[in-house]
Protein backbone atom coordinates (compact mmCIF):
# COMPACT_ATOMS: atom_id res chain seq x y z
CA UNK A 1 0.00 0.00 0.00
CA UNK A 2 1.55 3.43 -0.74
CA UNK A 3 0.10 6.85 0.42
CA UNK A 4 -0.54 8.96 -3.24
CA UNK A 5 1.58 11.52 -1.97
CA UNK A 6 4.27 9.75 -2.91
CA UNK A 7 3.61 9.81 -6.66
CA UNK A 8 5.03 13.08 -8.56
CA UNK A 9 5.84 14.02 -11.85
CA UNK A 10 9.84 14.21 -11.86
CA UNK A 11 10.23 15.72 -15.11
CA UNK A 12 10.37 19.93 -15.93
CA UNK A 13 10.52 22.61 -13.87
CA UNK A 14 9.04 22.49 -9.84
CA UNK A 15 9.23 25.74 -9.04
CA UNK A 16 5.56 27.46 -8.08
CA UNK A 17 4.56 29.43 -11.40
CA UNK A 18 5.82 26.27 -13.70
CA UNK A 19 3.32 25.43 -16.48
CA UNK A 20 2.83 21.64 -15.31
CA UNK A 21 2.52 23.18 -11.26
CA UNK A 22 -0.21 25.10 -12.95
CA UNK A 23 -1.85 22.51 -14.61
CA UNK A 24 -2.72 21.02 -11.49
CA UNK A 25 -3.46 24.06 -9.35
CA UNK A 26 -6.88 23.21 -7.25
CA UNK A 27 -9.51 25.12 -8.68
CA UNK A 28 -10.51 26.41 -5.04
CA UNK A 29 -6.94 27.89 -4.80
CA UNK A 30 -6.88 29.22 -8.69
CA UNK A 31 -9.74 31.46 -7.71
CA UNK A 32 -8.58 32.92 -4.65
CA UNK A 33 -5.90 33.61 -6.79
CA UNK A 34 -7.91 35.27 -9.65
CA UNK A 35 -9.19 37.35 -7.10
CA UNK A 36 -5.76 38.87 -5.56
CA UNK A 37 -4.62 39.21 -9.07
CA UNK A 38 -1.38 37.19 -8.24
CA UNK A 39 -2.72 34.69 -11.10
CA UNK A 40 -4.35 35.50 -14.56
CA UNK A 41 -6.73 32.84 -16.05
CA UNK A 42 -5.24 33.21 -19.39
CA UNK A 43 -1.90 31.81 -17.54
CA UNK A 44 -3.61 29.12 -16.44
CA UNK A 45 -5.54 28.43 -19.38
CA UNK A 46 -2.28 28.38 -21.37
CA UNK A 47 -0.63 26.03 -18.95
CA UNK A 48 -4.26 23.29 -19.29
CA UNK A 49 -3.80 23.72 -23.25
CA UNK A 50 0.34 22.95 -23.04
CA UNK A 51 -0.08 20.05 -20.63
CA UNK A 52 -3.06 18.67 -22.86
CA UNK A 53 -0.97 19.21 -25.84
CA UNK A 54 1.98 17.53 -24.64
CA UNK A 55 0.08 13.99 -22.87
CA UNK A 56 -3.21 13.65 -25.15
CA UNK A 57 -1.31 11.82 -27.62
CA UNK A 58 -0.49 9.48 -24.90
CA UNK A 59 -3.95 9.46 -22.21
CA UNK A 60 -6.33 9.90 -25.24
CA UNK A 61 -8.95 11.97 -23.39
CA UNK A 62 -10.66 14.66 -24.83
CA UNK A 63 -12.91 13.79 -27.85
CA UNK A 64 -13.12 17.37 -28.69
CA UNK A 65 -11.02 20.43 -27.86
CA UNK A 66 -11.85 23.91 -28.47
CA UNK A 67 -8.62 26.12 -27.55
CA UNK A 68 -8.59 29.28 -29.31
CA UNK A 69 -12.03 29.84 -28.27
CA UNK A 70 -11.26 28.88 -24.46
CA UNK A 71 -8.03 31.28 -24.61
CA UNK A 72 -10.47 33.94 -26.05
CA UNK A 73 -12.96 33.79 -23.13
CA UNK A 74 -9.97 33.48 -20.54
CA UNK A 75 -8.99 37.13 -21.57
CA UNK A 76 -12.79 37.86 -20.67
CA UNK A 77 -12.61 36.47 -17.36
CA UNK A 78 -9.20 38.27 -16.85
CA UNK A 79 -11.05 41.29 -17.38
CA UNK A 80 -13.63 40.98 -15.65
CA UNK A 81 -11.04 40.36 -12.47
CA UNK A 82 -9.52 43.63 -13.35
CA UNK A 83 -12.76 45.32 -12.80
CA UNK A 84 -13.57 45.41 -16.73
CA UNK A 85 -17.36 44.44 -16.67
CA UNK A 86 -19.44 42.76 -15.03
CA UNK A 87 -18.74 40.85 -10.98
CA UNK A 88 -16.88 37.68 -11.97
CA UNK A 89 -18.76 34.11 -11.41
CA UNK A 90 -18.74 31.45 -9.15
CA UNK A 91 -16.40 29.58 -11.74
CA UNK A 92 -15.10 32.61 -13.75
CA UNK A 93 -12.36 32.20 -15.46
CA UNK A 94 -11.64 27.70 -14.61
CA UNK A 95 -11.13 25.45 -17.77
CA UNK A 96 -13.99 22.51 -17.14
CA UNK A 97 -14.12 19.70 -19.39
CA UNK A 98 -17.59 18.66 -20.22
CA UNK A 99 -18.36 14.90 -20.76
CA UNK A 100 -19.31 14.61 -25.09
CA UNK A 101 -22.44 12.60 -23.54
CA UNK A 102 -23.96 15.99 -22.11
CA UNK A 103 -24.69 17.91 -25.32
CA UNK A 104 -23.61 21.30 -26.10
CA UNK A 105 -25.87 23.70 -28.63
CA UNK A 106 -24.55 23.38 -32.13
CA UNK A 107 -21.79 21.11 -31.24
CA UNK A 108 -21.03 17.53 -32.38
CA UNK A 109 -23.34 14.91 -30.37
CA UNK A 110 -21.92 11.23 -30.98
CA UNK A 111 -22.26 9.37 -27.59
CA UNK A 112 -19.10 7.97 -28.51
CA UNK A 113 -20.84 6.25 -31.85
CA UNK A 114 -20.10 5.81 -34.98
CA UNK A 115 -23.66 6.22 -35.76
CA UNK A 116 -23.71 9.40 -34.58
CA UNK A 117 -20.26 10.96 -35.94
CA UNK A 118 -22.29 14.08 -38.02
CA UNK A 119 -25.35 14.59 -35.28
CA UNK A 120 -25.08 18.27 -34.11
CA UNK A 121 -26.85 18.77 -30.29
CA UNK A 122 -30.21 21.51 -30.52
CA UNK A 123 -30.19 21.73 -26.66
CA UNK A 124 -27.34 22.17 -24.21
CA UNK A 125 -27.26 19.54 -21.23
CA UNK A 126 -28.20 21.86 -18.12
CA UNK A 127 -24.85 21.04 -16.39
CA UNK A 128 -22.97 22.51 -19.09
CA UNK A 129 -25.56 25.60 -19.41
CA UNK A 130 -25.15 25.71 -15.64
CA UNK A 131 -21.12 25.67 -15.81
CA UNK A 132 -21.04 28.36 -18.82
CA UNK A 133 -23.40 30.59 -16.72
CA UNK A 134 -21.22 30.06 -13.79
CA UNK A 135 -17.88 31.71 -16.50
CA UNK A 136 -16.34 27.92 -16.10
CA UNK A 137 -14.98 27.93 -19.98
CA UNK A 138 -15.17 24.87 -21.22
CA UNK A 139 -12.05 24.37 -23.51
CA UNK A 140 -12.37 20.68 -24.06
CA UNK A 141 -15.09 17.45 -23.88
CA UNK A 142 -13.94 13.62 -22.92
CA UNK A 143 -14.21 10.45 -24.22
CA UNK A 144 -16.65 7.58 -23.24
CA UNK A 145 -17.09 4.29 -24.10
CA UNK A 146 -20.05 4.05 -26.83
CA UNK A 147 -23.45 5.18 -24.99
CA UNK A 148 -21.70 4.75 -22.17
CA UNK A 149 -22.13 1.53 -21.82
CA UNK A 150 -19.09 0.11 -20.75
CA UNK A 151 -16.90 0.21 -17.25
CA UNK A 152 -13.49 1.31 -19.99
CA UNK A 153 -13.17 4.14 -22.05
CA UNK A 154 -12.83 2.97 -26.28
CA UNK A 155 -14.46 3.43 -29.47
CA UNK A 156 -14.36 3.04 -32.68
CA UNK A 157 -14.96 6.65 -33.05
CA UNK A 158 -12.29 8.03 -30.60
CA UNK A 159 -10.11 4.98 -30.12
CA UNK A 160 -8.67 3.64 -26.60
CA UNK A 161 -8.39 6.29 -23.87
CA UNK A 162 -5.86 5.38 -21.49
CA UNK A 163 -4.84 5.82 -17.81
CA UNK A 164 -2.54 8.54 -16.80
CA UNK A 165 -0.75 6.48 -14.41
CA UNK A 166 -0.05 3.39 -16.31
CA UNK A 167 -1.11 3.63 -19.91
CA UNK A 168 -1.51 -0.64 -20.54
CA UNK A 169 -4.59 0.25 -18.32
CA UNK A 170 -8.12 2.05 -18.73
CA UNK A 171 -9.18 4.86 -16.67
CA UNK A 172 -13.12 3.36 -16.23
CA UNK A 173 -16.25 4.38 -17.54
CA UNK A 174 -18.38 5.90 -18.67
CA UNK A 175 -16.34 8.90 -17.93
CA UNK A 176 -13.18 7.83 -18.38
CA UNK A 177 -12.33 10.62 -20.60
CA UNK A 178 -13.42 13.11 -17.88
CA UNK A 179 -10.75 11.32 -14.72
CA UNK A 180 -8.03 10.82 -17.24
CA UNK A 181 -7.86 14.55 -18.08
CA UNK A 182 -7.96 15.46 -14.71
CA UNK A 183 -5.16 13.09 -13.79
CA UNK A 184 -3.38 14.10 -16.74
CA UNK A 185 -3.48 17.81 -16.13
CA UNK A 186 -5.58 18.55 -18.62
CA UNK A 187 -8.42 20.37 -17.07
CA UNK A 188 -9.45 21.53 -13.67
CA UNK A 189 -12.46 20.75 -13.17
CA UNK A 190 -14.67 18.39 -15.39
CA UNK A 191 -18.44 16.56 -15.52
CA UNK A 192 -19.60 13.36 -15.71
CA UNK A 193 -22.53 10.92 -15.72
CA UNK A 194 -23.19 7.94 -13.68
CA UNK A 195 -25.74 5.35 -14.36
CA UNK A 196 -23.69 2.20 -12.74
CA UNK A 197 -20.38 3.70 -11.43
CA UNK A 198 -19.30 6.08 -14.34
CA UNK A 199 -18.11 8.73 -12.25
CA UNK A 200 -17.06 6.60 -9.47
CA UNK A 201 -15.27 3.58 -11.37
CA UNK A 202 -13.19 6.84 -13.46
CA UNK A 203 -12.45 8.29 -10.23
CA UNK A 204 -10.79 5.38 -8.13
CA UNK A 205 -8.63 4.12 -11.34
CA UNK A 206 -7.60 7.68 -11.67
CA UNK A 207 -6.69 8.91 -8.25
CA UNK A 208 -9.21 11.25 -8.50
CA UNK A 209 -12.82 12.50 -6.92
CA UNK A 210 -15.93 11.38 -8.28
CA UNK A 211 -19.35 12.40 -6.95
CA UNK A 212 -22.43 10.68 -7.27
CA UNK A 213 -25.47 13.23 -6.17
CA UNK A 214 -28.37 12.02 -4.76
CA UNK A 215 -31.56 11.17 -7.57
CA UNK A 216 -33.15 14.51 -8.34
CA UNK A 217 -29.80 16.67 -6.91
CA UNK A 218 -28.38 17.64 -10.34
CA UNK A 219 -30.57 18.07 -13.15
CA UNK A 220 -30.66 16.18 -16.25
CA UNK A 221 -32.10 15.44 -19.58
CA UNK A 222 -35.26 14.20 -20.60
CA UNK A 223 -35.93 11.05 -21.09
CA UNK A 224 -33.28 9.47 -18.73
CA UNK A 225 -33.72 12.04 -16.13
CA UNK A 226 -36.46 10.13 -15.38
CA UNK A 227 -33.99 6.55 -14.76
CA UNK A 228 -33.76 6.76 -10.96
CA UNK A 229 -30.02 4.99 -11.73
CA UNK A 230 -28.91 8.37 -13.54
CA UNK A 231 -27.00 11.17 -12.07
CA UNK A 232 -25.07 13.86 -13.81
CA UNK A 233 -22.23 15.12 -10.77
CA UNK A 234 -18.80 16.47 -10.94
CA UNK A 235 -15.32 15.70 -10.76
CA UNK A 236 -12.27 17.06 -9.67
CA UNK A 237 -8.63 16.20 -8.28
CA UNK A 238 -9.64 17.28 -4.72
CA UNK A 239 -12.74 17.30 -2.20
CA UNK A 240 -13.37 21.23 -2.05
CA UNK A 241 -12.96 21.64 -6.10
CA UNK A 242 -15.82 18.54 -6.07
CA UNK A 243 -17.87 20.48 -3.91
CA UNK A 244 -17.65 24.09 -5.77
CA UNK A 245 -18.51 22.50 -9.01
CA UNK A 246 -21.64 20.45 -7.10
CA UNK A 247 -22.76 23.77 -5.71
CA UNK A 248 -23.10 25.31 -9.49
CA UNK A 249 -24.65 22.61 -11.16
CA UNK A 250 -27.16 21.37 -8.41
CA UNK A 251 -30.89 23.20 -8.11
CA UNK A 252 -34.42 22.56 -9.74
CA UNK A 253 -34.44 23.37 -13.58
CA UNK A 254 -37.65 23.98 -15.44
CA UNK A 255 -36.85 21.69 -18.07
CA UNK A 256 -36.25 18.74 -15.51
CA UNK A 257 -39.65 17.57 -13.74
CA UNK A 258 -37.94 15.60 -10.97
CA UNK A 259 -34.97 18.06 -10.06
CA UNK A 260 -35.47 18.88 -6.35
CA UNK A 261 -36.44 22.14 -4.43
CA UNK A 262 -35.20 24.13 -3.13
CA UNK A 263 -31.62 23.86 -4.17
CA UNK A 264 -29.16 22.25 -1.60
CA UNK A 265 -25.77 24.57 -1.16
CA UNK A 266 -22.72 22.32 0.65
CA UNK A 267 -20.88 24.01 2.83
CA UNK A 268 -17.46 25.84 2.75
CA UNK A 269 -16.22 24.20 5.29
CA UNK A 270 -17.09 21.11 7.23
CA UNK A 271 -16.52 19.49 11.11
CA UNK A 272 -14.20 17.58 11.68
CA UNK A 273 -15.56 13.84 11.82
CA UNK A 274 -14.91 13.35 15.52
CA UNK A 275 -17.73 10.78 16.80
CA UNK A 276 -18.83 10.24 13.36
CA UNK A 277 -20.38 6.52 13.16
CA UNK A 278 -18.76 5.10 10.09
CA UNK A 279 -19.09 1.22 8.73
CA UNK A 280 -16.96 -0.32 7.41
CA UNK A 281 -17.68 -3.07 4.69
CA UNK A 282 -14.68 -3.98 2.27
CA UNK A 283 -16.65 -6.94 0.66
CA UNK A 284 -19.94 -5.08 0.02
CA UNK A 285 -21.69 -8.54 1.01
CA UNK A 286 -20.09 -11.30 -0.90
CA UNK A 287 -17.77 -9.45 -2.86
CA UNK A 288 -14.28 -10.76 -3.55
CA UNK A 289 -12.18 -8.08 -3.39
CA UNK A 290 -8.19 -7.84 -4.74
CA UNK A 291 -5.63 -7.65 -1.55
CA UNK A 292 -4.16 -4.73 -2.69
CA UNK A 293 -7.79 -2.94 -2.98
CA UNK A 294 -8.53 -4.26 0.38
CA UNK A 295 -5.52 -2.92 2.21
CA UNK A 296 -6.11 0.70 0.96
CA UNK A 297 -9.39 0.31 2.23
CA UNK A 298 -8.23 -0.49 5.43
CA UNK A 299 -5.95 2.31 5.54
CA UNK A 300 -8.46 4.78 5.12
CA UNK A 301 -10.21 2.90 8.15
CA UNK A 302 -7.73 3.01 10.25
CA UNK A 303 -7.02 6.72 9.34
CA UNK A 304 -10.34 8.03 10.02
CA UNK A 305 -10.58 5.82 13.48
CA UNK A 306 -7.59 8.01 14.34
CA UNK A 307 -8.64 11.15 13.44
CA UNK A 308 -11.50 10.69 16.17
CA UNK A 309 -14.20 8.42 13.97
CA UNK A 310 -16.27 5.58 15.31
CA UNK A 311 -14.99 3.08 12.57
CA UNK A 312 -16.67 -0.23 13.47
CA UNK A 313 -16.84 -3.14 10.26
CA UNK A 314 -20.47 -4.44 9.62
CA UNK A 315 -22.01 -7.47 7.55
CA UNK A 316 -23.61 -5.93 4.81
CA UNK A 317 -26.34 -8.59 3.79
CA UNK A 318 -26.59 -7.69 0.08
CA UNK A 319 -25.46 -10.73 -2.81
CA UNK A 320 -23.50 -9.22 -6.12
CA UNK A 321 -25.70 -11.51 -7.51
CA UNK A 322 -29.16 -9.94 -6.95
CA UNK A 323 -27.56 -6.73 -7.49
CA UNK A 324 -26.18 -7.25 -10.88
CA UNK A 325 -29.75 -9.42 -11.46
CA UNK A 326 -31.72 -6.20 -10.67
CA UNK A 327 -29.24 -4.00 -12.93
CA UNK A 328 -29.61 -5.60 -16.04
CA UNK A 329 -33.38 -5.92 -15.58
CA UNK A 330 -33.49 -2.04 -15.01
CA UNK A 331 -31.28 -1.65 -17.79
CA UNK A 332 -33.30 -3.88 -19.75
CA UNK A 333 -36.38 -1.96 -19.59
CA UNK A 334 -34.57 1.62 -20.28
CA UNK A 335 -31.23 1.48 -21.27
CA UNK A 336 -30.52 -1.58 -23.09
CA UNK A 337 -33.84 -1.00 -25.71
CA UNK A 338 -32.11 2.40 -26.44
CA UNK A 339 -29.04 0.76 -27.54
CA UNK A 340 -31.16 -1.84 -29.11
CA UNK A 341 -32.70 0.60 -31.18
CA UNK A 342 -29.84 2.45 -32.71
CA UNK A 343 -28.00 -1.05 -33.40
CA UNK A 344 -31.47 -2.35 -35.49
CA UNK A 345 -30.79 0.77 -37.90
CA UNK A 346 -26.62 1.21 -37.56
CA UNK A 347 -25.60 -2.54 -36.26
CA UNK A 348 -22.72 -2.70 -38.67
CA UNK A 349 -21.40 0.81 -36.93
CA UNK A 350 -21.43 -0.12 -33.40
CA UNK A 351 -18.89 -2.48 -31.01
CA UNK A 352 -19.08 -5.47 -30.26
CA UNK A 353 -19.16 -4.48 -26.67
CA UNK A 354 -22.55 -2.51 -27.10
CA UNK A 355 -24.13 -4.56 -28.89
CA UNK A 356 -23.49 -7.37 -26.37
CA UNK A 357 -24.62 -4.93 -23.84
CA UNK A 358 -28.40 -4.66 -25.60
CA UNK A 359 -28.07 -8.70 -26.16
CA UNK A 360 -27.95 -9.31 -22.56
CA UNK A 361 -30.08 -6.60 -21.01
CA UNK A 362 -32.59 -7.55 -23.71
CA UNK A 363 -32.16 -11.36 -22.34
CA UNK A 364 -32.95 -10.00 -18.55
CA UNK A 365 -36.58 -8.53 -19.36
CA UNK A 366 -37.47 -11.46 -21.45
CA UNK A 367 -39.37 -13.59 -18.48
CA UNK A 368 -42.79 -12.98 -17.60
CA UNK A 369 -42.91 -10.74 -14.26
CA UNK A 370 -39.15 -9.91 -14.95
CA UNK A 371 -39.79 -6.13 -14.24
CA UNK A 372 -41.49 -6.72 -10.56
CA UNK A 373 -38.72 -9.11 -9.50
CA UNK A 374 -36.47 -6.18 -10.41
CA UNK A 375 -38.65 -3.85 -8.12
CA UNK A 376 -38.36 -6.71 -5.73
CA UNK A 377 -34.59 -6.87 -5.42
CA UNK A 378 -34.35 -2.99 -5.69
CA UNK A 379 -36.78 -3.10 -2.80
CA UNK A 380 -34.38 -5.24 -0.46
CA UNK A 381 -31.06 -3.49 -1.27
CA UNK A 382 -32.80 -0.47 -0.35
CA UNK A 383 -33.96 -1.53 2.72
CA UNK A 384 -30.42 -3.28 3.73
CA UNK A 385 -28.71 -0.15 3.29
CA UNK A 386 -31.70 2.00 5.21
CA UNK A 387 -31.57 0.01 8.33
CA UNK A 388 -27.41 0.19 8.06
CA UNK A 389 -27.23 4.07 7.77
CA UNK A 390 -29.96 3.98 10.17
CA UNK A 391 -27.51 3.19 12.88
CA UNK A 392 -24.43 4.82 11.23
CA UNK A 393 -23.55 8.05 9.65
CA UNK A 394 -22.20 6.89 6.31
CA UNK A 395 -20.92 3.60 4.60
CA UNK A 396 -17.36 3.34 3.69
CA UNK A 397 -16.29 0.46 1.46
CA UNK A 398 -13.99 0.06 -1.73
CA UNK A 399 -15.08 2.06 -4.93
CA UNK A 400 -13.81 -1.33 -7.61
CA UNK A 401 -13.04 -4.96 -6.36
CA UNK A 402 -10.17 -4.48 -8.74
CA UNK A 403 -7.38 -2.08 -8.89
CA UNK A 404 -7.92 -0.96 -12.48
CA UNK A 405 -8.97 -2.88 -16.45
CA UNK A 406 -6.93 -3.14 -19.02
CA UNK A 407 -7.02 -0.46 -21.57
CA UNK A 408 -6.92 -2.48 -25.03
CA UNK A 409 -9.67 -5.04 -23.75
CA UNK A 410 -13.36 -5.12 -23.90
CA UNK A 411 -13.69 -8.09 -21.29
CA UNK A 412 -16.15 -9.88 -23.68
CA UNK A 413 -14.11 -12.87 -23.59
CA UNK A 414 -11.18 -12.04 -20.74
CA UNK A 415 -13.01 -13.37 -17.51
CA UNK A 416 -12.01 -11.66 -14.03
CA UNK A 417 -10.44 -13.84 -11.63
CA UNK A 418 -9.97 -12.01 -7.91
CA UNK A 419 -8.91 -13.93 -5.25
CA UNK A 420 -9.19 -17.31 -7.51
CA UNK A 421 -13.10 -16.24 -7.75
CA UNK A 422 -14.27 -15.83 -11.42
CA UNK A 423 -16.72 -13.00 -12.07
CA UNK A 424 -19.53 -13.89 -14.28
CA UNK A 425 -19.47 -10.53 -16.38
CA UNK A 426 -16.18 -7.38 -15.75
CA UNK A 427 -19.19 -5.60 -14.57
CA UNK A 428 -18.87 -7.10 -11.32
CA UNK A 429 -15.65 -5.83 -10.15
CA UNK A 430 -17.38 -2.99 -10.07
CA UNK A 431 -18.96 -2.13 -6.37
CA UNK A 432 -21.15 1.00 -7.36
CA UNK A 433 -24.43 -0.17 -8.95
CA UNK A 434 -25.61 -0.93 -5.51
CA UNK A 435 -25.99 2.84 -4.81
CA UNK A 436 -27.48 3.84 -8.11
CA UNK A 437 -30.58 1.02 -6.65
CA UNK A 438 -30.32 2.92 -3.68
CA UNK A 439 -30.04 6.06 -5.82
CA UNK A 440 -31.25 8.54 -2.97
CA UNK A 441 -27.99 7.73 -1.27
CA UNK A 442 -25.03 10.73 -2.17
CA UNK A 443 -21.95 8.78 -2.96
CA UNK A 444 -18.42 10.32 -2.72
CA UNK A 445 -15.12 8.26 -4.31
CA UNK A 446 -12.36 9.24 -3.23
CA UNK A 447 -8.54 8.22 -3.40
CA UNK A 448 -7.32 5.29 -0.87
CA UNK A 449 -3.54 4.71 -2.35
CA UNK A 450 -1.66 2.68 -5.15
CA UNK A 451 -1.59 -0.84 -6.22
CA UNK A 452 1.67 -2.08 -7.08
CA UNK A 453 0.47 -1.72 -10.80
CA UNK A 454 1.20 2.33 -10.22
CA UNK A 455 -2.59 2.78 -10.75
CA UNK A 456 -4.70 4.47 -7.68
CA UNK A 457 -7.66 2.73 -5.62
CA UNK A 458 -10.57 4.21 -4.06
CA UNK A 459 -13.01 4.02 -1.75
CA UNK A 460 -16.85 4.81 -1.35
CA UNK A 461 -18.25 7.59 1.19
CA UNK A 462 -21.98 6.79 0.94
CA UNK A 463 -24.08 8.59 2.98
CA UNK A 464 -27.84 8.14 4.00
CA UNK A 465 -30.24 9.58 1.37
CA UNK A 466 -29.99 13.02 0.71
CA UNK A 467 -28.03 13.74 3.07
CA UNK A 468 -25.15 15.37 0.67
CA UNK A 469 -23.24 16.93 3.62
CA UNK A 470 -22.29 14.07 5.59
CA UNK A 471 -20.42 12.13 2.45
CA UNK A 472 -17.92 16.15 1.66
CA UNK A 473 -17.59 15.95 5.59
CA UNK A 474 -16.01 11.93 5.73
CA UNK A 475 -14.18 12.73 2.88
CA UNK A 476 -12.72 15.88 3.57
CA UNK A 477 -11.28 14.31 6.56
CA UNK A 478 -9.64 11.68 4.43
CA UNK A 479 -8.65 14.06 2.57
CA UNK A 480 -6.75 15.53 5.25
CA UNK A 481 -5.33 12.74 6.98
CA UNK A 482 -4.67 10.70 3.77
CA UNK A 483 -3.87 13.70 1.28
CA UNK A 484 -3.22 12.77 -2.36
CA UNK A 485 -0.87 15.08 -4.57
CA UNK A 486 0.72 13.34 -6.74
CA UNK A 487 0.71 13.00 -10.31
CA UNK A 488 1.24 10.84 -12.74
CA UNK A 489 4.93 10.90 -14.74
CA UNK A 490 3.99 11.12 -18.54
Amino acid sequence: MTDLTDRTDPTGPTGPTSPTDLAYLPATEALRRFRDRSLSPVELMTAVIARAEAVESKVNALAERTFEQALAAAREAEARYGGKGATPRALEGLPVATKEEQPLKGRRSTDGSLAFRDEIADETHPVVERVQAAGGIVHARTTTPEFSCAAFTQSRLWGVTRNPWNLEFSPGGSSGGAGAALAAGETTLATGSDIGGSIRIPASFTGTVGYKPPYGRVPAMAPFNLDTYCHDGPMARTVGDTALLQNVIAGPHPLDAVSLRPKFTLPERFEGVEGVRVALSVTLGDWPVDPEVEANTRAVAEALRAAGAVVEEVDVPITRAHVMEAAMIHFGSVFGPYVTSVAAEHGDLLTAYALDFAERTAEAVREPGSIMRGLELEAAVQTTLGRLLDRYDVLLCPTTAIPALRADDDYLSTKVVIGGVELDSYLEAAMTTVFNIASRCPVLSVPSGFASTGVPTGVQVVGRTYDDAAVFRVATAIEAVRPWNGRPAL
